[in-house]
């Protein structure tokens, strides 16, 4: 009766703890009036000029994106009229920044890249879509004075600002003021493309932010004033939310986390939501809820923070109930009679308790690793990494400790992983016990890169070694879900992709009419809530290399779309004039389309997904960041409405997830 009644206690607590979910209404626009809107018009223009002069004169990035950052935020702000108090309040300042780094650039100066003891703004154009995309860097006034004291690094991640854009981000972290002296190293804001919580294209933000910065300090000679063992995550609110949701995803990339307030779970925190979705939105939750992840506290320390009278004390609440049966704990300040608030008197107490685990600095090879994930978009943790699964969005766990003669490993819901050896280990045969199973003279296996790796694998529930090499061809021979090709449709925009229109005619107007509105609908709202361009060519357009680099995202039907053409026959479906197959079941082609993610039959390491941009909406992105979880899983056929006045409308007829060797699940193959 043990298990019941635990998961019943959960269930309790869960309730007990619901976080009611914070409203943020958007602030009263308060347009430029005709004269500054002049001075914004004649300025943009003079900036335009520069930055075309500065690449006539072979000025690159990281120079040039830190200057062409402020032109792209105005062009945003009044393409999208975000005529925002913060936001008008810098237009003008805005674009005199631009101008005053493009007159330094010009020659050959840079000199926001190195002022210790201030803040300024960086840019680096993202790897996703190739748009810029702005950070803030504060460098402490030691920075870079003594060559034996590397600098801790603190990742900030701001709460939700309906008013928040790249013009009041580049505002606010102008450097007009000089760093606080009890810095305590250097600090990175993150913009995180506006307000998401810092999941999809907004969680791979933060980490090219951090990637960006400390390409920027190599190349300048400095990286070794950076010390990448003690990097601090840390936000409060919407920055709280995804300080959990970051920091127990990827608990091996941080010292210490320090979420406070924000959301862990989307049941009790969304209102009005049903008590149960769909099976496949409901597995699609332990993607992002950052209490199914609580375990992995194991591997790193949490100082969380909560004012007493804060509904979302609940968000800490939740995480400590699953620690505590766990044998876990983590540090929890809670403010007395405070409500949704973070003063800087509760702030200096928090970085007493960052400090003590910063200062001794993250492992580089713990002795034991205990972690768990619910999906391979998360799949290692220090020297553990999970290569395939029993079943996608149930719990996996790995419990690993490295021992004087191997490893002794358990593990729940893992098919393949692999375990990386010690620094000084040797090709010397070593023993791994795994489930009950002793594995004894094994040898491990030397990658091209030097590292020393032994590779496991389950068959009829019985552990074995196996050779990367067979690994890699099962991959390319018969698809299953791996780490980067693991669904749902909405993985496929945290990566380089292109939207592929097709330039033939379709089969029926009604697919045609939806694939270009959908097309549309996405690009508007890529652009306005993702603050990026989506990328789109013409089928005829695409080449050799877009094919290889990037996930397709096709638009169309097999008629219309001459890459959809060539890969639907390769894929799970049968789509014709007529009809499209699925599931054993036909569609009448003249009034459906067909929406998935799968692997891509035309590049190994890519998706292809069919008529479909995110599966959450305008709605969704302006109500509470928990909305922002998959609505059609891997898979759905959409029944056409058939109305022009609304060719948007859909009924989703059938929607799911593809089991873990991406076969709709008893199908088989």
């Amino acid at each position: 009766m043990r298990w019941p009644v635990f998961a019943l206690l959960l269930v309790l607590t869960a309730i007990l703890a619901a976080q009611p979910v914070l409203t943020f209404p958007p602030p009263k626009l308060t347009p430029p009036d005709k004269e500054t809107r002049e001075t914004i018009d004649l300025r943009a223009a003079k900036l335009t000029t520069a930055l075309e002069d500065l690449r006539a004169k072979g000025v690159r990035d990281p120079h040039l994106a830190d200057v062409e950052m402020y032109l792209v935020a105005v062009k945003r702000a009044l393409k999208h009229e975000e005529f925002y108090p913060g936001t008008t309040k810098g237009l003008v300042t805005v674009l005199d920044q631009g101008l005053l780094r493009a007159d330094l650039a010009s020659r050959g100066e840079s000199p926001w890249l190195g002022t210790a003891g201030q803040t300024s703004c960086r840019a680096y154009r993202s790897r996703i879509d190739g748009s810029l995309q702005p950070y803030a860097v504060t460098l402490p006034a030691d920075y870079a004075k003594n060559r034996g004291k590397p600098h801790r690094v603190d990742v900030v991640l701001h709460g939700r600002d309906a008013g928040l854009t790249e013009v009041s981000f580049l505002h606010r972290h102008r450097g007009d003021k000089a760093a606080p002296e009890s810095l305590p190293g250097v600090r990175i804001d993150i913009f995180g493309r506006g307000n998401n919580a810092y999941r999809w294209a907004g969680e791979t933000d933060v980490f090219e932010a951090v990637e960006h910065f400390i390409a920027v300090e190599n190349l300048q000679k400095r990286g070794a004033h950076i010390d990448s063992t003690r990097v601090v995550l840390r936000g409060f609110s919407m920055g709280g939310a995804g300080t959990w949701h970051l920091g127990l995803h990827r608990p091996d990339q941080f010292v210490v986390l320090g979420p406070g307030a924000g959301f862990t779970a989307t049941h009790g925190y969304v209102g009005k939501m049903p008590a149960k979705l769909p099976d496949h939105q409901e597995a699609c939750l332990s993607i992002y809820d950052a209490v199914e992840y609580a375990e992995n506290v194991a591997n790193v320390p949490v100082v969380a923070y909560s004012g007493e009278e804060d509904a979302q004390i609940a968000a800490a609440r939740n995480i400590e109930a699953r620690l505590k049966p766990l044998g876990l704990s983590m540090t929890h300040l809670v403010a007395p009679k405070l409500k949704h608030s973070f003063p800087a008197e509760w702030e200096e107490k928090a970085e007493v308790e960052y400090a003590k685990h910063a200062d001794e600095g993250r492992p580089a090879y713990p002795k034991k690793v205990r972690f768990v994930t619910h999906t391979l978009r998360y799949s290692s943790c220090f020297w553990v990494e999970l290569f395939a699964l029993e079943r996608h969005y149930k719990r996996a766990r790995v419990e690993a400790d490295h021992l004087e003669e191997g490893f002794a490993v358990k593990t729940t819901n893992v098919r393949q992983l692999r375990l990386s050896l010690w620094p000084g280990a040797t090709r010397e045969e070593i023993t791994v016990d795994i489930d009950g199973q002793n594995l004894a003279a094994v040898k491990p296996n030397l990658s091209r890169s030097g590292g020393l790796f032994v590779y496991l694998e389950k068959t009829g529930g019985k552990w074995s070694t196996v050779l990367p090499e067979r690994i890699a061809v099962d991959r390319l021979r018969k698809p299953h879900k791996i780490a980067g090709l693991q669904g749902p449709i909405d993985d496929a925009f945290t990566g380089p992709f292109l939207c592929v229109r097709g330039t033939g005619k379709a089969w029926h107007e009604a697919t045609e009419e939806y694939a270009r509105k959908n097309l549309e609908r996405f690009a508007a709202e890529w652009a306005k809530y993702l603050r990026g361009e989506l990328p789109i060519k013409n089928d005829s357009d695409v080449t050799a290399d877009d094919i290889a680099t990037k996930h397709l995202i096709l638009f169309g039907d097999p008629s219309s779309n001459s890459l959809l053409g060539q890969v639907v026959p390769r894929l799970p479906i049968a789509w014709s004039a007529k009809a499209i197959r699925w599931g054993g079941k036909d569609y009448e082609a003249a009034g459906h389309v067909p929406v998935m993610i799968y692997p891509s039959p035309l590049a190994p390491e890519r998706y292809v997904v069919l008529n479909s941009g995110h599966t959450f909406h305008k709605e969704d992105f302006e109500g509470t960041n928990a909305l922002l979880y998959p609505r059609l899983g891997d898979f759905a056929v959409l029944g056409l409405s058939g109305s022009k006045e609304d060719p948007l409308g859909v009924e989703v007829k059938t929607a799911g997830l593809f089991d873990d060797s991406w076969t709709l699940p008893g199908a088989g193959r």
